[in-house]
């Protein structure tokens, strides 16, 4: 028996009861944060998408509590973790979570912006698409959708962890691997969504910024 929550690995399948910890939050929460912080508007509605273990949804929360933040994924052990997390933190503007499958029929109409964190590579690109066009039909204009994770870009060197990461990725599910960035700006571009700027971040990821058009 442990005394806290046990190791975990987005898209490993595990079953676990309560609280999931997913060691990769740990480190990258407040880089995105930094980035947050310059980019979410004052007030109104994230909603995250994928919210995994519900680590980031909580302190985002914390630290950004003039904003109300909606948690979400269609896993149900994720969505145990995520009440787990929330529950614990106290916080008032932290909502409950809720299932969302991003290539599905989405049960949220409207949200100020938009989350979506190390989703793309582990899911199907089905998701990503679903994931626009939601974006796409929720967010309000100059609206923003931000997108976290490791990508390939045209022209640029792929690190060689990034390389094996996708190769790991691609022998667990041939539907998962990284995205050619450019590919999810095309697709993203076709929902209404223009890319607002791209962000280099800590241990070879990125940041990939898009605003709502209409």
């Amino acid at each position: 028996m442990t005394n806290g929550p046990e190791p975990w690995e987005p898209g490993s399948g595990a079953i676990l009861a309560g609280k999931r910890y997913a060691p990769a939050t740990e480190r990258n929460r407040d880089a995105i944060l930094n980035v947050l912080r310059e980019q979410l508007p004052p007030s109104g509605l994230v909603l995250e998408v994928a919210s995994g273990s519900g680590e980031h949804a909580v302190h985002f929360a914390a630290a950004l509590p003039h904003l109300d933040w909606q948690p979400s994924d269609p896993d149900p052990a994720s969505l145990a973790s995520i009440e787990a997390w929330r529950e614990g933190s106290g916080l008032t503007n932290l909502r409950p979570p809720i299932h969302l499958d991003a290539a599905a029929p989405w049960p949220v109409e409207h949200a100020a912006a938009i989350l979506c964190i190390n989703m793309v590579h582990i899911s199907p690109w089905r998701a990503t698409i679903g994931l626009l066009r939601g974006a796409g039909a929720c967010l309000p204009p100059g609206g923003l959708l931000y997108l976290y994770g490791p990508y390939l870009q045209d022209g640029v060197q792929t690190a060689a962890s990034n390389l094996a990461f996708d190769a790991s990725l691609r022998m667990r599910d041939p539907e998962w691997g990284l995205r050619r960035a450019e590919d999810v700006i095309s697709a993203a571009n076709a929902e209404g969504l223009h890319l607002d700027g791209i962000i280099d971040m800590p241990a070879n990821n990125l940041s990939l910024l898009f605003r709502c058009r209409t």
